[in-house]
């Protein structure tokens, strides 16, 4: 039971953006954090986009401010809805009103509750290195306490 709802907990949730690189692991991470193992959590986008060696990664000011928490994204590697190994999920939230579409495909005909948090990108935000990190930061902590809210301490 989540003890701020009095609602069951979810078995598996996933997180889904647009690319997986920064709001939706970041997510997954700070789920994991709170839950431990209580919860199988997952994240996707809807593509992926490759760097210049062909292989997609977390976008390094994601991984820098959630290292500053002490949550290491570095053996993340971004992927797609298609790249899910089940999509049996209880939860599925949306970070991007593009991954809300495909997250509703995706559920139909299932038991799966699908939410949609407007979370900020902060890739977007432009200024110096340490205006963009406050951007990550921000957001990082836009949804851990959403986090809170959804599933309790």
């Amino acid at each position: 039971m989540s003890p701020k709802s009095g609602v069951r907990l979810p078995d598996a949730v996933l997180f889904a953006c647009n690319l997986n690189r920064v709001r939706s692991p970041m997510a997954c991470a700070l789920l994991r954090r709170l839950m431990g193992d209580r919860i199988f959590v997952d994240s996707c986008g809807l593509k992926t986009l490759e760097t210049g060696d062909g292989e997609a990664q977390v976008d390094p000011m994601a991984l820098e401010v959630m290292r500053e928490i002490g949550c290491d994204l570095s053996a993340h590697r971004p992927k797609t809805f298609d790249d899910l190994d089940d999509d049996s999920f209880d939860v599925v939230i949306s970070l991007t009103p593009e991954a809300q579409h495909r997250a509703v495909e995706m559920a139909r005909g299932r038991a799966a509750d699908i939410e949609y948090w407007p979370i900020m990108d902060p890739t977007l935000f432009e200024g110096s290195r340490e205006s963009r990190l406050q951007a990550f930061r921000d957001v990082r902590d836009a949804l851990a306490a959403r986090i809170a809210e959804r599933f309790g301490p």
